[in-house]
């Protein structure tokens, strides 16, 4: 369980930028938050799960919610605060977004200057909220396991993406059936094996890919076949190839 401290470690709407690497420890904020990084990859963790966006995603925080913020690469950070009782996004639970050019750009300006209090920027702020309302949510997550059996299946593939056994053999090693692990995933995670070793994949992905490293390189080390099956899946959950997003 993540340790709470006494004040927030920075302001609900706020720019930073953190070195590769560095973090923000375990807080809470009475608003509600969307954390976006307009360069370098961003995760946030909270007791439900791991969240990753690149720079076409943001992670949305629901009000009260503990978490903490994890860079990969040189990372600048926009965080949006609003209101507890303003959810233009109307979800209870952290999520990704997509994020489109116009978004993109109105998060920048919005978190440009917290303290400005024009009129101008109360504009900018209102189509922020009209483009969040029409901003998809992504399934980009990995919630935490509580089962003994699930979590050490986990433990073997967050050590190893590549790691390309199935859950029989999985399921022989930390002493499960396989027809047990299946109902596991489904019920813990609310997705098949196979979907969340993809998004096991992904998120590895992102980070090796934010840290430099080349395209081939990152596909076999997370366990593609191939870097052109690698870029498929890429693109197909982030909007464009790893090439073009870092």
């Amino acid at each position: 369980m993540m340790s709470i401290p006494r004040h927030n470690p920075i302001a609900p709407t706020a720019l930073r930028r953190l070195a590769p690497g560095a973090g923000i420890d375990a807080h809470r904020h009475d608003d509600h938050q969307i954390a976006y990084a307009a360069s370098g990859v961003l995760a946030v963790t909270t007791d439900r799960g791991h969240w990753i966006a690149p720079a076409t995603r943001a992670i949305w925080v629901p009000a009260g919610t503990v978490h903490e913020h994890r860079a990969y690469g040189p990372t600048e950070l926009h965080l949006v605060g609003l209101p507890a009782a303003e959810n233009p996004v109307d979800l209870e639970a952290p999520a990704v977004l997509a994020v489109g050019p116009l978004l993109r750009e109105l998060i920048i300006a919005y978190t440009a200057d917290p303290d400005d209090d024009s009129a101008a920027r109360a504009r900018i702020r209102g189509v922020l909220l009209d483009q969040l309302q029409q901003s998809p949510q992504q399934p980009i997550r990995l919630p935490v396991a509580t089962d003994s059996r699930l979590v050490a299946v986990c433990e073997i593939l967050y050590a190893d993406p590549a790691d390309g056994r199935g859950l029989s053999q999985l399921g022989a090693q930390v002493g499960a059936a396989e027809r047990t692990l299946s109902r596991l995933f489904r019920q813990e995670f609310a997705m098949t094996f196979p979907q969340w070793r993809t998004q096991l994949r992904l998120h590895h992905a992102l980070i090796l890919l934010a840290d430099g490293e080349p395209v081939t390189t990152v596909a076999y080390r997370c366990g593609w076949s191939s870097p052109s099956a690698f870029i498929d899946v890429f693109r197909r959950a982030f909007g464009q190839t790893p090439g073009r997003q870092f």
